[in-house]
């Protein structure tokens, strides 16, 4: 099960994913940063730069060693997907800024992502480590299953909107249900070793996800003085795209315990998502009741 799913489950489903990501792309989205630069390269680089930083620094801070690090980091460095779309849809946040990150963002990943993660496996497993990340194959895999499957999303959302509406929430469960089922399949492929690892990364994980939303939060309030993109880039810097993690960590790594920051990670950010939503709606009800 676990060879299945992350061998042919876990692609398919990130290209699916990453397919509903074209879909929900308008050319407005687009219009959007040239409307707002600034708030476009803000969340940007809050993305690129300022998440592997702070992922260096819980790194040492909880004092992750070996493949334990080497997931968290990995993680860092795969940008928001569709959660962090639906997520400021929720919050009432800036979507059209939401979606024109997620996509332009995704397509520097396949570049930026590979290089980085040779890097930290070096880094932290020594320059004769077994583990070695195939560049040109990790680049060809990210391009098939992110870049590609955007581009066609979007050629169908213009040939087809309606259908477009129609097929996203699909695709959404479907990413999901694949998701669960693999992180379970990685704590049953750990077997004892499983609860030594949550001990372990679950505090840095949760450190991880919480600093960089308020940081993202807080960050767009003091640069951008709007509300509404402050949410988004709250989200889009703390809600990771840990599928494509953990695509990395168990299908072409192939190590689980690589795997076991990305999938304590999927799970926390719904939790802390959901509960950063509930405020921001809370706090705007309760201003409207003021006036």
């Amino acid at each position: 099960m676990f060879e299945a799913l992350t061998q042919t489950g876990l692609p398919i489903a990130l290209i699916l994913i990453m397919t509903g990501v074209g879909m929900s792309l308008r050319l407005a989205n687009f219009s959007e940063v040239v409307r707002q630069p600034k708030a476009f390269f803000v969340g940007a680089l809050a993305q690129l730069l300022l998440l592997p930083l702070c992922a260096l620094g819980v790194i040492y801070l909880f004092d992750l060693q070996g493949e334990l690090a080497v997931g968290l980091f990995v993680l860092a460095l795969c940008p928001g997907g569709t959660t962090s779309n639906l997520y400021s849809y929720l919050c009432k946040a800036d979507l059209g800024l939401s979606v024109a990150l997620t996509v332009l963002v995704g397509f520097i990943t396949p570049f930026s992502l590979p290089l980085l993660a040779v890097w930290a496996i070096e880094h932290f497993l020594g320059e004769n480590t077994a583990f070695q990340l195939p560049l040109l194959k990790t680049w060809l895999t990210l391009m098939i299953v992110s870049v590609f499957p955007v581009l066609l999303g979007m050629w169908f959302n213009f040939k087809w909107p309606e259908r477009s509406q129609r097929f996203q929430p699909m695709i959404s469960r479907f990413s999901v249900i694949v998701l669960v089922l693999l992180i379970i399949s990685i704590a049953t492929d750990l077997g004892a070793d499983l609860w030594l690892f949550l001990q372990k990364t679950g505090p840095a994980t949760l450190a991880l996800n919480v600093f960089t939303m308020l940081a993202g939060y807080w960050l767009g309030r003091f640069l951008l003085q709007k509300e509404k993109q402050a949410r988004t880039i709250c989200l889009e810097v703390g809600l990771q795209n840990g599928t494509l993690a953990l695509m990395i960590t168990t299908g072409i790594l192939q190590n689980t315990a690589m795997s076991i920051a990305p999938s304590v990670y999927s799970l926390l950010m719904f939790m802390t998502a959901s509960l950063f939503t509930v405020w921001v709606l809370r706090r705007d009800k309760s201003q409207q009741n003021r006036i």
